[in-house]
């Protein structure tokens, strides 16, 4: 309504109506959705109005990304049929084997995790506007059969490019008779070892993992998404473009950042000398602050909670005394409570997936696995809805308004 009411009230007399200044699009709410919901206020996320909490606790990714994309939790049958079908789109062409085997092995893994993605589309004509028609995605079975075919082939991409950059070649048909989280244990520590078998209980908190990452209402890669979605592009562009933007270091390529920052830290004896330094610089701590939550990130929590689950198994890091300490330092000093900066998803993530054996390069690229189901969900509640515009965005000028050519 306040959308509307905007476009109604004239300054002046171009009749055009006001325009809203809203850096970062604050205050700008470009779309209705069903898909989740955020009480930054309160710490809630939920999912087709299903707590992250209980789906964390009770559900599998696969069977969270159905819920996503076709808005109710799936029956047995439904959701075997849903499981096997994705695993059958994680066999690769030798074509698209052959280009992750081209890309440069000391490029950042995002890059060419992006790359592959957006070659799918060349792979996948009947997907492309511009050859089967701009009708294409308008029936859900159109839906239904893109979406299947990028959930399969997002986690083979990733493992094929972690082989591939360890100098291996990429594995074209992956193990079907592992369950989507353990094929990717297995894709990433296997390296050629076909009697190898991924821990169940780490493959299980990798699945958890998944699920409390899988979706968060029109975060950065959710909204480059729908914008260029919005243009009638095929769906892997879409997709490959959103996932582009998740990497920057104010979204989730601040799990490296967290990483990097504990290591400069180096010891607990360090912490609040970092922190006051920090404070008196107003330098931003990576892994701290969130633009929707002002209290605990809910995600974090979970992470949390389930980081000390598998640190029993494996063992603790030593950075993880640090990220405590650091921690309770934060949450315990009113610089901090004042300005509502608390510990988010990131804070704990990098020390979770390092201690289940992923390189610190790869933690963006499993975190765009996990998004992907969220993205595909609001593409598809985008092409049935009956309001989707072009996504095009006024800009308040304030550069000249005319001048003329001279020399």
């Amino acid at each position: 309504m306040f959308l509307f009411l905007f476009s109604q009230i004239k300054a002046g007399g171009d009749g055009k109506g006001l325009k809203l200044y809203d850096p970062g699009f604050v205050h700008t709410a470009p779309v209705k959705s069903t898909i989740a919901f955020i009480d930054g206020r309160n710490g809630i996320l939920r999912y087709r109005g299903y707590s992250v909490e209980e789906l964390a606790e009770r559900s599998t990714y696969l069977e969270v990304a159905y819920l996503l994309c076709k808005e109710n939790l799936p029956t047995k049958s439904q959701l075997s049929e849903w499981e096997a079908a994705i695993q059958r789109q994680s066999s690769m062409p030798e074509e698209l084997l052959a280009l992750i085997d081209a890309l440069p092995r000391d490029s950042h893994p995002k890059q060419n995790f992006v790359t592959a993605l957006y070659a799918l589309i060349s792979f996948n004509p009947d997907a492309n506007p511009l050859v089967a028609g701009h009708d294409l995605y308008k029936t859900e079975a159109a839906q239904n059969l893109h979406i299947i075919r990028i959930m399969g082939k997002a986690a083979s991409l990733a493992g094929a490019i972690y082989v591939h950059m360890e100098g291996q070649k990429p594995i074209k048909n992956p193990n079907n008779s592992l369950n989507f989280s353990e094929m990717i244990l297995y894709m990433f520590h296997s390296m050629g070892d076909q009697d190898f078998k991924p821990n169940p209980a780490l493959a299980k908190a990798l699945d958890v993992i998944f699920i409390i990452l899988a979706e968060h209402e029109l975060g950065t890669a959710t909204a480059a998404t729908l914008h260029l979605a919005s243009s009638g592009v095929d769906v892997y562009t879409a997709i490959a473009g959103g996932t582009s933007a998740l990497s920057g270091p104010n979204d989730i390529g601040a799990v490296e950042a967290v990483l990097d920052m504990l290591n400069e830290i180096g010891s607990i004896e360090n912490v609040a000398f970092y922190i006051e330094e920090a404070k008196k610089s107003n330098t931003k701590l990576p892994g701290i602050g969130h633009r929707v939550y002002k209290t605990y990130d809910p995600r974090a929590k979970l992470i949390q909670k389930l980081a000390e689950e598998v640190y029993d198994m494996v063992g603790k890091d030593p950075l993880v005394e640090v990220a405590a300490a650091l921690e309770n330092a934060i949450i315990a000093d009113e610089y901090f409570i004042n300005r509502k900066l608390y510990p988010n998803a990131t804070f704990h993530l990098g020390l979770l997936l390092r201690a289940l054996g992923f390189p610190k390069q790869f933690f963006v690229v499993l975190v765009s696995i996990a998004r992907i189901a969220g993205q595909l969900a609001h593409w598809k509640e985008s092409m049935n809805d009956p309001s989707t515009r072009l996504m095009r965005p006024q800009q308040w000028y304030t550069g000249q308004r005319l001048r003329h050519y001279s020399k």
